[in-house]
C-alpha cells in the first residue's frame, strides 16, 4: 500500500500537540484540584491548550484512514493491532504503576483501569475499543455510498452539540466523586437517558465514532484539494472551533474567579472549565477538520522526511506512552528554576516559555529514546510499538 506521507507529518505533529496539552496542565491544575495563579496564566493556558486541543482526534482519524475498512482478515488484523498497541501499553502501565504512588495498590488497580497518575493512558482503551468495532463495520464501510456516509457523519456531528445542550438546559450540576476520586458532573438526561438507562438515542453514534467515520470519508471520497479550496474550508472551521474553545474556557474561569486571583477549587471545577475542550464537542471537531485538511497538503518526502520525520512517526506511539515521565520532571524543574506566574523570571512570558519549553524538550527526549529503542532487534517493538 502506498505510504500516505501526510499521515506521518500529522502523527508527528499531533504527538507534539499532546505534549503541549500536558505541559499546560500544571498552570490550571495544582495541589489537590484546580489552581490558576493569575488572569494572565488563564489566558495563556486557554490559548495553548485550545490551539492543540484536536491532537487526540487527529490520531483517531489517522488510524481509521489507514486501517478502516480492514485490508486483511479479522484475526490477522486483531493480532497485529494487539501486538502493536496492547503489549507496549501493558509494559508501560506496569512502569507507571512502579514509578509513581504505591506500587502494590497501583498494580492491583490495573485489573480494573489505568492508574490515574498516568492519565494519558485512557487513550489506549478508547483506541482498542474502536479496533474491536472495525471488523464488524468493515463490510458496511466497503459498500457505503458517499451520501449515506455523509448522513451518518451528520448524525455524529449532531452529538457533538450535546455537551452544550446539557449545559444550557440543566442547572449547574453537582459533582459526583467515584471510587477513583475522579469527578464526573451529573448528566442532565436527554432523549431516552435516565438514572436507570445511559443508552440514549445518540449513545451508539457519539464519542470517537465520528472521527473513525471521518477517516473513512477522507479515504474514500475526498481527493486532492487545491490550496484555495483547502483554505476556504479549513480556516473558517478551525477559527470557529478555536473561538468556541478559547472563550468557552476563559468565560468559565472568569465566572468562578469573579476577578479575584489566584482561583482554586476541587478537580471538578477544572472539569467544568474544560467543557468546550472535550474531544467530542463541535468546537474540537471543527478544529480537527481544519487541521486535517491542512495536513493533507504536507507532501514533502525528501531527505528530512526519510531520515528524521519518518522514524519519529514510526516511534510516535512509544513516545506517547512514555512521555509523561519525562514531561513531569522537566516541567517541575522549569517551575522551580524560573518561578511561576507574572512573578517568575520572565514576567508575563514565564508561563508560555515554560509550556513551550517543556513540550519541545519532552518531544526531543522521547523521540530520541523511542527511535533508539525501536531499533533493538525483536525486543524494541514490544516496548514502543
Amino acid at each position: 500500500m502506498k505510504r500516505e506521507v501526510w499521515i506521518d507529518w500529522m502523527r508527528v505533529l499531533a504527538c507534539l500537540m499532546v505534549m503541549t496539552v500536558h505541559s499546560a496542565e500544571p498552570f490550571y491544575l495544582g495541589g489537590d484540584g484546580s489552581l490558576i495563579l493569575t488572569q494572565t496564566d488563564a489566558r495563556w493556558v486557554s490559548f495553548f491548550d485550545t490551539f492543540v486541543r484536536a491532537c487526540v482526534p487527529l490520531f483517531v482519524v489517522a488510524s481509521s484512514y489507514l486501517q478502516f475498512p480492514l485490508h486483511y482478515p479479522t484475526g490477522q488484523f486483531l493480532r497485529r493491532r494487539m501486538m502493536r498497541v496492547v503489549v507496549p501499553f501493558v509494559i508501560w502501565s506496569v512502569v507507571y504503576a512502579l514509578w509513581w504512588g504505591e506500587p502494590v495498590d497501583n498494580l492491583r488497580s490495573l485489573l480494573l483501569n489505568f492508574n490515574y497518575a498516568a492519565g494519558h493512558l485512557w487513550f489506549v482503551y478508547m483506541l482498542v475499543g474502536l479496533y474491536l468495532l472495525m471488523p464488524m463495520l468493515s463490510p458496511w464501510a466497503e459498500k457505503v455510498t458517499k451520501r449515506e456516509l455523509q448522513f451518518y457523519m451528520a448524525l455524529c456531528f449532531l452529538t457533538t452539540l450535546i455537551p452544550f445542550v446539557r449545559a444550557w438546559v440543566g442547572d449547574t450540576p453537582p459533582v459526583i466523586y467515584g471510587p477513583t476520586g475522579i469527578p464526573n458532573p451529573a448528566r442532565y438526561p436527554l432523549w431516552g437517558e435516565a438514572s436507570w438507562n445511559a443508552y440514549g438515542l445518540f449513545y451508539y453514534l457519539s464519542g470517537f465514532m465520528g472521527y473513525m467515520l471521518l477517516g473513512l470519508y477522507l479515504r474514500r471520497f475526498v481527493g486532492e484539494l487545491s490550496w484555495r479550496r483547502t483554505l476556504t474550508i479549513a480556516l473558517p472551521s478551525w477559527l470557529i472551533g478555536f473561538a468556541i474553545c478559547f472563550f468557552g474556557f476563559l468565560v468559565a474561569v472568569e465566572t468562578d474567579a469573579k476577578g479575584l486571583y489566584p482561583i482554586s477549587g476541587p478537580a471538578g471545577m477544572a472539569a467544568i472549565w474544560e467543557t468546550t475542550w472535550i474531544n467530542d464537542t463541535a468546537s474540537v471537531a471543527l478544529m480537527t477538520i481544519g487541521w486535517i485538511l491542512l495536513f493533507r497538503k504536507f507532501t514533502s518526502s525528501g531527505r528530512f522526511f526519510q531520515r528524521i520525520l519518518l522514524p519519529v512517526s514510526k516511534a510516535s506511539y512509544g513516545m506517547y506512552l512514555c512521555h509523561m515521565i519525562v514531561l513531569v520532571a522537566i516541567s517541575g524543574w522549569l517551575r522551580t528554576t524560573f518561578g511561576t506566574g507574572i512573578e517568575g523570571m520572565f514576567g508575563i512570558w514565564t508561563t508560555p516559555l515554560q509550556i513551550v519549553g517543556t513540550a519541545l524538550a519532552t518531544f526531543l527526549a522521547t523521540a530520541v529514546f523511542a527511535t533508539l529503542v525501536q531499533r533493538i532487534p525483536r525486543l524494541g517493538k514490544w516496548i514502543v510499538g
